[in-house]
């Protein structure tokens, strides 16, 4: 396997659909990247705020109307309808929220969705039930969880699948392996999946700091620049 004749992909995921999302995805075509966002079809036209680290964020959701437009040139993904805890729900209910807001997000997106992450709700993202749930009674090809790697290496279980760093906890860390995944010569596919929330950027504005590492990281001619779909399913 290999990445557009490249053995090397970097791919990003962002979680909840919040407008944030929106000076992100300008930073991403700037730079030339790709990436994948997960997207709650019930709450799209809501509005609230989060408390973060004693910081009050804007929590502004899209309508369903604007989705398409904004997510142009990047991957729509699921999130669940509302996201609960998948793993306090019965059966039946984990299809439901899985399946129903792939449905809704595959007719605004105007593609099939095959792919999502878990939401964190309450307790823990997954467990066996809810993947095998999701691998057998829905159309999702393709699950993400939220425990970081720290590594690039190939994963055989894409319903539990590990990023390799979440940027807003491991600011750090994302940099290091950056430079490590830059360096790196191999002959086998490796992936860099960096994933988080938009809103979080408003901690502390640290936007600047993530348009440095997507500079870092950019116009790489080993690297393939890729949606979660593209890099992980081989997908278009």
């Amino acid at each position: 396997m290999d990445f557009d004749g490249k053995k090397k992909a970097l791919t990003f995921s962002y979680d909840d659909a919040v407008t944030q999302d929106q000076r992100l995805i300008s930073l991403f075509d700037k730079y030339g990247m790709k990436c994948t966002f997960n997207l709650n079809s019930g709450r799209l036209g809501t509005a609230g705020s989060l408390i973060r680290e004693d910081v009050t964020v804007a929590h502004v959701k899209p309508r369903a109307c604007e989705v398409q437009k904004i997510y142009a040139g990047h991957e729509i993904a699921a999130h669940t309808i509302d996201h609960p805890g998948l793993t306090f729900l019965s059966d039946e209910e984990v299809v439901r929220q899985v399946e129903e807001d792939r449905r809704a997000l595959s007719e605004i997106a105007g593609y099939e969705v095959v792919c999502m992450a878990y939401p964190g709700g309450q307790g823990p993202l997954y467990d066996d039930r809810v993947k095998k749930l999701v691998a057998e009674r829905t159309g999702i090809r393709f699950a993400r969880t939220t425990t970081s790697t720290h590594d690039f290496l190939p994963q055989e279980d894409l319903y539990a699948f590990k990023p390799t760093v979440y940027h807003h906890r491991e600011w750090d860390e994302m940099f290091r392996l950056g430079k490590e995944f830059i360096d790196l010569k191999t002959d086998e596919p490796r992936v860099f999946y960096v994933w988080g929330h938009a809103y979080e950027f408003d901690i502390g504005n640290t936007w600047d700091r993530f348009e440095e590492f997507l500079k870092m990281m950019s116009r790489r001619d080993d690297i393939a620049y890729l949606t979660n779909r593209q890099a992980i399913l081989g997908m278009k």
